[in-house]
């Protein structure tokens, strides 16, 4: 089926006039002449070099560099950009940061890779309706920089200081989504240049409205759709009230059991913690050997609470006391503004402080999307050792320490540190393993089984 949707498509979408016919995905010399039209001679690059640069993001995935780099200036050149490409049959890559995790910057088919970090300018913003726009070059530490004096900030945080609309490309999320949700519910509005060259507002040209009941949700179409819809050339962002007070802790648990329990029950006394994150004693003597922190070796939560200074006093004796009752140990707080950062900066880090377990190897995730018949959360945080037996691998023996489970209440995640060898091949660590064999130990109903770049925690 596959192979005859390609020969019916192929007709539509011929690499003709300015690509070279030598190999698909080759670029005349005249076509990079017309890309040198439209941004101007700096702003186009075949060296091999920027090509390598431009070809991977941080995950497992080998690097499938595109055959030509761009730096549009403003959206009519994307947008003409985007015209000429489509016309001529040539692959668009969007390019953000390069920090995405799962290789949407690979050039799997070459094509002209467009690199957005020269539109850089925050276009408008409205304390008073709490909006910002921005353009795809604004990272989220600019952006609250920029804020820093309106009392107004993004709490959207995965880590990474990524582009915002790459952020919004992918669907990004981060430990604050507790409390202020994802990009999913921070994005108003996007303008988009669509494969064609035409421009989109998702919600109306200048709208930034919380809610509306009219037409479709083409907001929520682009946002998570990875550049496979067009090129996001600026997006109108929510923003909240920067908290009077924060407040961080940790606490370790005898066991994943006990730091589960915790936490259905901190939110279901509806304490308003802004961060919950996980970490069992695999990634925190990992994290204590990286970030060189001194926490202790058990299953630990790190929790994150905003608010007056009085409202925290409430919020921070309801919650030891519910630790408390679950044998919390080594509880500590961390009011001071440096120590929470260094705390919250050795979780961000966390990916690679996985990495520093095995020089080398690659972080792969597998996820199994899991049906109504799901256990509870539980049994899914705990080493994958403790679930099920790992085959020997026919490569680079990879310690079972290295290997682990997490979920998301709809997606079990396998991390496993693999050898990539000259080209790595996601589960090459331990092919046997398989969707039905996790599935089945659990009782569980496998929706989808796909591979994925870790992001350790939950």
């Amino acid at each position: 089926m596959a192979s005859l949707l390609r020969a019916a498509t192929w007709g539509l979408f011929p690499w003709r006039g300015y690509c070279s016919r030598g190999r698909k995905g080759e670029l005349s010399k005249g076509f990079v002449e017309a890309l040198k039209a439209v941004v101007g001679s700096p702003h186009v690059s075949t060296a091999a070099v920027v090509r390598e640069h431009h070809g991977h993001d941080e995950s497992v995935h080998r690097c499938q560099p595109p055959d030509a780099v761009v730096w549009p200036q403003n959206v009519e050149q994307v947008s003409r950009l985007a015209a000429l490409c489509y016309s001529q049959g040539v692959p668009i890559i969007p390019f953000g940061t390069g920090t995405g995790l799962e290789g949407g910057v690979c050039a799997v088919q070459g094509g002209v890779c467009v690199n957005l970090t020269h539109m850089d300018r925050i276009l408008e913003l409205n304390p008073e309706d709490f909006s910002v726009v921005v353009e795809p070059g604004v990272t989220r530490k600019a952006l609250n920089t920029h804020l820093r004096d309106s009392g107004l900030w993004f709490p959207v945080d995965p880590g990474a200081d990524a582009s915002l609309c790459g952020m919004a490309a992918t669907g990004a999320s981060g430990t604050n989504a507790v409390r202020y949700g994802t990009m999913r519910d921070n994005v108003l509005n996007l303008e988009v240049v669509l494969p064609d060259g035409r421009l989109l507002h998702t919600a109306g040209p200048g709208r930034h409205f919380r809610k509306s009941a009219a037409g479709y949700n083409l907001t929520g179409l682009f946002v998570g759709s990875e550049g496979t819809l067009g090129l996001i050339t600026a997006t109108t962002l929510r923003l909240h009230p920067a908290p009077e007070a924060t407040v961080a802790a940790t606490c370790a648990f005898p066991s994943v059991q006990a730091a589960v329990d915790i936490t259905v029950h901190i939110l279901q006394a509806a304490v308003p913690v802004a961060r919950i994150e996980f970490l069992d004693e695999i990634m925190m003597d990992a994290c204590n050997r990286y970030s060189k922190l001194n926490c202790s070796v058990a299953p630990t939560l790190f929790l994150e609470f905003h608010g007056s200074e009085k409202a925290l006093e409430e919020q921070l004796q309801r919650a030891e006391e519910i630790t408390q009752h679950h044998g919390a140990s080594h509880f500590s707080w961390a009011k001071d503004a440096e120590e929470r950062s260094r705390l919250w900066q050795a979780r961000h880090n966390a990916w690679y402080a996985v990495l520093a377990l095995r020089p080398g190897c690659k972080v792969s995730r597998a996820g199994v999307e899991v049906g109504p018949a799901a256990q509870p959360m539980d049994p899914f945080l705990k080493p994958t050792s403790q679930l099920f037996p790992i085959p020997s691998p026919p490569r680079k023996a990879v310690p079972r320490r290295d290997v682990w489970v997490e979920d998301d209440r709809e997606c079990i995640h396998l991390g496993s540190l693999v050898d990539p060898g000259p080209n790595p091949t996601p589960g090459a660590g331990n092919p046997s393993l398989k969707s039905e064999d996790v599935a089945a130990s659990r009782g569980l109903q496998c929706a989808r089984w796909e591979w994925k770049s870790l992001g350790v925690g939950i």
